[in-house]
């Protein structure tokens, strides 16, 4: 991602992910939960936070977090159509993740300078959204799509291509995935877990951010 090159959103979320490589995932239908616990990344360091739109009141918990917080750059996650993607951007959404590669929300977020980041796991995925004009994807899961060994395979055939392996990253295998040049960040529900968000267990949740920027400023 080269910033001299991107819009604004891009270059600051460039920026930003320079940074502190790490994007934590929140999944909560509670709008003050999910208020607390993006303030409690924040505190950790982690300034870019993924709402996912797994639950019924997730759009609403992200527009809370953009409404009573300051200084974070805040996204839509598991963005599935056209019309999703849409009403997120008009909610304030900043980027937009999708578990996979949808022609239409790619092209959409290309015409708005929107960054997108939609899921790819096979060497096809990856070059139909070099083709659309992508040159940042993320790769999911990262896991079970071959983890390491299969970034340093795309990173050796798609040298323009930047990744966010996501799914299966955990505070013990993150600089594994850090240390490779192509990865830009690396997302994970690792960071928010339901059982500290539920109880109102910030400081875990701050302590967990903070351990991964210091993970990822070793690399």
């Amino acid at each position: 991602m080269n910033s001299q090159t991107l819009g604004p959103i891009e270059a600051q979320l460039a920026a930003r992910l320079a940074a502190a490589p790490v994007v934590p995932l929140i999944g909560e239908n509670d709008a003050a939960r999910a208020i607390e616990t993006a303030r409690a990344l924040a505190a950790g360091g982690l300034s870019v936070i993924e709402v996912v739109l797994r639950s019924s009141d997730a759009q609403k918990g992200m527009e809370a977090i953009l409404a009573e917080t300051e200084d974070l750059i805040v996204g839509a996650g598991t963005v599935l159509t056209l019309d999703q993607a849409k009403s997120v951007v008009a909610s304030g959404a900043q980027f937009i993740v999708s578990p996979g590669l949808v022609d239409d929300i790619a092209l959409y977020c290309l015409d708005e300078g929107i960054p997108f980041f939609p899921g790819t796991m096979t060497a096809g995925e990856v070059q139909r959204a070099y083709a659309l004009g992508l040159r940042a994807v993320k790769f999911f899961p990262a896991s079970l799509a071959g983890g390491v060994p299969m970034l340093k395979a795309f990173s050796a055939v798609f040298s323009e291509m930047r990744f966010m392996p996501t799914g299966g990253v955990s505070a013990g295998n993150l600089s594994e995935f850090l240390a490779l040049p192509s990865v830009i960040a690396c997302g994970g529900s690792w960071l928010t877990p339901k059982a500290a968000v539920e109880a109102g267990d910030y400081a875990a949740i701050t302590r967990l951010a903070s351990e991964a920027v210091s993970i990822a400023q070793q690399r």
